[in-house]
C-alpha cells in the first residue's frame, strides 16, 4: 500500500528533474544575461538605429529647406547620351529616361545605402560586446551575487558558456534584427521623399534594389561574427575572471605593452619586422578588436574586390558568398581555438577565485 502511494511521487520527482535538465537551465541562464544587461543587449542597438533615422530626417529637412529651392533649370546626361531637362528635383522625369544599365547602377547604389543605413546597430555591437565580456565575471564577484548563483545547481561551465553564447550569438542576432528594422525605417523615409518629388519608390527602391537580400546578408553575418569574435570574447572573459580590480586596464595594457615592447625590440634589430607585424595582426589586434563587426575582411577572399566598377559590383563583393570565405582561413580557426582555450581557463578561474 505504501509502495503504491510513494510510486507516483517518485515518478513526479523524476519527471520534474528531467524537465529541468541542462537545456532548461541553460535557457534560464540566457534569460538571466538578457534581463541583467537589457540596456546593452536591447536598447543600445535599438536607440542607435533610431538615432540614425533621426539624423536622416535632419539631412532631408536641411536639403528641402536649403538645397531644393536652389535647384533651377538644369540638365542631366545619361549613359546612352539622353539629355534630360530638369526643373527642380523631378524624380519621375529622371526615372523615365533611365536605361537598364542606369537601373543596375541605381540598384547597387540602393543596396549600398541600405548597408550603410544598417551599420549603426553593428557599431554599437562592438562596444557592447567588449564591455559586457569585460564585466561578465568580474561584476558578479564585485557585488557578491556570485554567491547566490553558485548556491543553485548551476555549474561554472554552464554559467560561463551562457555568457559566451550571449556575446557571440544573442547580441549579434539582436543587433542584426535592429539593423533590419533600421533599414526598413530608412526605406519608409526615402519612399516618402521620393513620392514627394514625383518618384516611384516601388521602381526606384524596391525594384532596383534588393532589400530582402540585404536583410538576409545581415542575418547571415551572425555565425561569422560568432566564430571570429572568440579571441576577443575569450581574452576579455579571462581578464574578467582573473583581475581582482580594474579588469579594463589589465585587458588593454597587457596586449598594448607587449606590442610596444616587441616594437622596441624590433627597432633594435633583435627580431625582424615580419615577427612584429605577425604579433600585431594575430595576437594583440585579435585580442582587442575581433568583437568589431567587419574586421574579418582581413581574411576573406579579396579576388571579389579586384574588378569593382561601381556600386553594383561592390554589393556583390560584400555578400555572403565572399564573406563566408573567411571560414576557409586558418587564421580564423586558430583564433577560435585560442579563444576557446581562454574561455575554458575562465571557467576554471571562476571556481578558483570564488572558492579562494
Amino acid at each position: 500500500m505504501n509502495a503504491s502511494i510513494q510510486e507516483p511521487a517518485a515518478i513526479q520527482s523524476h519527471v520534474a528533474a528531467k524537465s529541468f535538465g541542462f537545456a532548461s537551465k541553460f535557457k534560464l541562464l540566457l534569460k538571466r544575461e538578457f534581463w541583467e544587461n537589457k540596456g546593452g543587449f536591447f536598447w543600445a542597438p535599438v536607440v542607435a538605429g533610431i538615432v540614425s533615422l533621426v539624423l536622416l530626417l535632419g539631412v532631408i529637412a536641411t536639403f528641402e529647406i536649403k538645397v531644393a529651392p536652389t535647384i533651377g533649370d538644369q540638365h542631366i546626361v545619361t549613359d546612352d547620351g539622353t539629355r534630360i531637362q530638369m526643373n527642380g528635383l523631378d524624380l519621375k522625369a529622371l526615372s523615365q529616361n533611365m536605361s537598364p544599365a542606369d537601373m543596375q547602377q541605381l540598384g547597387g547604389a540602393v543596396d549600398m545605402s541600405l548597408y550603410l543605413a544598417s551599420t549603426w546597430p553593428f557599431i554599437v555591437l562592438g562596444f557592447v560586446v567588449f564591455f559586457y565580456c569585460l564585466g561578465s565575471l568580474y561584476d558578479e564577484r564585485k557585488d557578491r551575487s556570485v554567491l547566490f548563483w553558485k548556491s543553485l545547481p548551476l555549474s561554472d561551465g554552464a554559467t560561463v558558456l551562457s555568457k559566451v553564447v550571449s556575446a557571440t550569438v544573442v547580441l549579434p542576432t539582436i543587433a542584426a534584427i535592429a539593423a533590419i528594422l533600421t533599414m526598413l525605417g530608412y526605406l519608409a523615409i526615402i519612399s516618402l521623399f521620393m513620392l514627394y518629388h514625383g518618384g516611384n519608390p516601388v521602381q526606384l527602391l524596391f525594384g532596383a534594389g534588393n532589400p530582402l537580400t540585404v536583410a538576409f546578408n545581415l542575418l547571415a553575418m551572425v555565425p561569422l561574427f560568432a566564430v571570429w569574435s572568440l579571441p576577443t570574447v575569450g581574452w576579455l572573459m579571462l581578464c574578467s575572471a582573473w583581475a581582482r580590480r580594474v579588469p579594463f586596464l589589465w585587458a588593454t595594457l597587457i596586449p598594448v605593452v607587449a606590442t610596444l615592447l616587441l616594437g622596441w625590440i624590433t627597432l633594435m634589430d633583435a627580431i625582424d619586422q615580419s615577427s612584429f607585424t605577425w604579433f600585431l595582426h594575430n595576437v594583440s589586434s585579435r585580442a582587442l578588436f575581433s568583437g568589431v563587426p567587419g574586421t574579418w575582411l582581413d581574411v576573406v577572399d579579396t579576388s571579389a574586390f579586384e574588378n569593382i566598377n561601381g556600386p553594383d559590383d561592390l554589393t556583390h563583393a560584400i555578400g555572403v558568398g565572399t564573406m563566408y570565405t573567411a571560414f576557409l582561413s586558418t587564421k580564423m580557426w586558430l583564433g577560435a581555438l585560442a579563444g576557446a582555450a581562454m574561455i575554458f581557463a575562465a571557467m576554471r578561474l571562476r571556481r578558483w577565485r570564488d572558492e579562494g
